[in-house]
């Protein structure tokens, strides 16, 4: 079951786990000095902005992959056992179980944190927001941060008052 190289593998948690599958590995790996078997441990997460009713903009995390934590391991006896038997753990992502590596490609796009997405507006364009708080709504594209895949487009609220909103790409369409 040896194999040099560490590798990314994925566990499947029950929902709401993710967070305590991750630490609780992460501690057993720096407890019992394993940091040549397991590596590293991560959530993949995106940070979005929202608008709550009150008005307030808060910065909200959410989970890219809900019930998955990704573990770069060296396949051994004991890093499968300290992942598959961490509580709240289902099992690992593969054929019966058993745990099966990301391909490079699949390893570039999980370190991308997340795809691409194909912008069809640009500064200046006319936009529908159509998700979020603010869904309905229609703006004008201020700014743009391919970087972040977000734009800031100005919103016109119903008093006639103009708001500059920070939303991702997903969230709005050229109208």
């Amino acid at each position: 079951m040896a194999d040099s190289e560490a590798k990314w593998y994925i566990l499947h948690t029950y929902s709401g786990y993710e967070n305590k599958v991750a630490a609780d590995i992460t501690k057993l790996v720096e407890n019992r000095n394993l940091q040549n078997l397991i590596e590293e441990v991560i959530i993949p997460t995106v940070t979005r902005t929202v608008e709550k009713d009150n008005g307030d903009v808060v910065e909200v995390e959410d989970k890219v992959y809900p019930g998955y934590v990704f573990v770069k391991m060296v396949e051994t006896n004991e890093s499968w056992y300290i992942c598959r038997n961490a509580r709240g753990v289902t099992g690992f992502v593969g054929p019966e179980g058993k745990p099966t590596p990301l391909s490079e490609e699949e390893v570039r796009e999980l370190e991308h944190g997340r795809k691409e997405t194909a912008i069809s507006f640009e500064v200046g364009d006319k936009v529908a927001i159509k998700q979020g708080v603010l869904e309905g709504f229609e703006g004008e594209v201020a700014e743009i941060d391919a970087e972040n895949q977000t734009a800031v487009v100005n919103v016109e609220n119903m008093f006639g008052e103009v708001t500059p909103t920070t939303l991702e790409f997903s969230a709005i369409k050229k109208l």
